[in-house]
C-alpha cells in the first residue's frame, strides 16, 4: 500500500546483502503488482472507485521496481518519485475506500475530507518545499486516517460476512488495508519517529508487509469481482424488464389496485 519512502536497497549497507534479503524484497515488488494484474484482468479498473486503487498501485510498483537498481535510474528522479507517492498515498487510498462506506452520507462525507486533506498538504509543501521532511509531516496523520476508516469498515463488513455470508470480498480487501496501514504505522514510527538504528529488520518487516497486504488484497479483488458480476446481472435484468412492462403500462389503463411493474 504505502512506500513510505523507503528504498529497500538504499546506498548504504545497513543490511547485510543475503541472497535471501534481496529474493524476498524482489518477491515484495512482485507482489505489488498483483492487485493491477487482478484488477485488470477481472476489468474493475474503471468501476466505481477501482481507479484510485489502480493507480495507486501502478505509482507504488513502478517505485519499488526502480528501486531495485536494475537499470540504474536518476537517483533524484527516484527521490522526487517516492515523496509524490507519500503525498498521494492517503487521498488515493481514501478515495478507493469510499467504496465500503455501508451509506450514500458517510461516503459524501469522505470525499469532502479528501480535498481538505490536500489542502493540508499543500500548505506544508508551501511551508516546507516539496521534499521528504513534508512528507513525513502529512504521512502521519494519512496513515492514521487510513487506518482509522479501514477498522471502522472491517467491523461491519466482517458482521455481515459471519452473519449473512456476504461481502467476504469486502472485507478481505479491508482486513489487507488493516494489516498493510497497521504494519506502515509501525515503520513510520521506528523509521521516522524514533529513527532506530535496526534499519535491517526494518526493510524485512516492510517486505513482509508488503506480501501478505497484497495477496490477502488480490483475494478480496478476485471474491468482489463474483459479487460484482451478480450485481451487474441483477441491474440488466432490472432494465429489460421495465422496458418490457413499462411499454405496456403505457398502453393499457391500469387502474390503482393493478400491480405497477415498474417497481421491480
Amino acid at each position: 500500500m504505502h512506500t513510505i519512502a523507503i528504498n529497500p536497497y538504499p546506498n548504504e549497507k545497513v543490511y547485510n546483502p543475503m541472497t535471501w534479503f534481496e529474493v524476498t524484497g524482489i518477491i515484495s515488488t512482485s507482489a505489488l503488482f498483483l492487485p493491477v494484474i487482478t484488477t485488470l484482468a477481472l476489468r474493475l479498473a474503471w468501476y466505481k472507485s477501482f481507479p484510485a486503487l489502480l493507480a495507486y498501485y501502478i505509482l507504488v510498483f513502478g517505485f519499488n521496481f526502480l528501486s531495485l537498481n536494475y537499470f540504474k535510474p536518476d537517483q533524484n528522479f527516484v527521490y522526487y518519485y517516492g515523496v509524490t507517492i507519500n503525498f498521494l498515498d492517503a487521498p488515493l487510498m481514501l478515495t478507493f475506500m469510499t467504496y465500503f462506506s455501508k451509506t450514500a452520507a458517510f461516503r459524501k462525507k469522505m470525499k469532502l475530507f479528501i480535498p481538505a486533506l490536500l489542502v493540508f498538504e499543500i500548505v506544508v509543501i508551501i511551508i516546507n518545499g516539496f521534499n521528504l521532511d513534508s512528507a513525513i509531516i502529512v504521512m502521519g496523520p494519512g496513515l492514521l486516517t487510513v487506518f482509522g476508516f479501514s477498522v471502522v469498515f472491517f467491523f461491519h463488513l466482517a458482521k455481515i460476512a459471519i452473519t449473512r455470508q456476504k461481502a467476504v470480498g469486502k472485507t478481505c480487501m479491508v482486513a489487507a488495508m488493516i494489516f498493510a496501514y497497521g504494519g506502515y504505522c509501525f515503520i513510520y514510527m521506528i523509521y521516522y519517529i524514533l529513527d532506530l538504528p535496526d534499519k535491517y529488520s526494518t526493510f524485512i518487516l516492510y517486505f513482509l508487509v508488503n506480501i501478505v497486504s497484497c495477496l490477502l488484497l488480490t483475494i478480496g479483488i478476485a471474491l468482489e469481482r463474483r459479487r460484482v458480476r451478480h450485481l451487474i446481472e441483477l441491474q440488466t435484468a432490472r432494465k429489460e424488464l421495465k422496458i418490457v412492462y413499462g411499454r405496456e403500462e403505457i398502453t393499457t389503463a391500469t387502474s390503482k389496485k393493478q400491480p405497477q411493474w415498474k417497481n421491480l
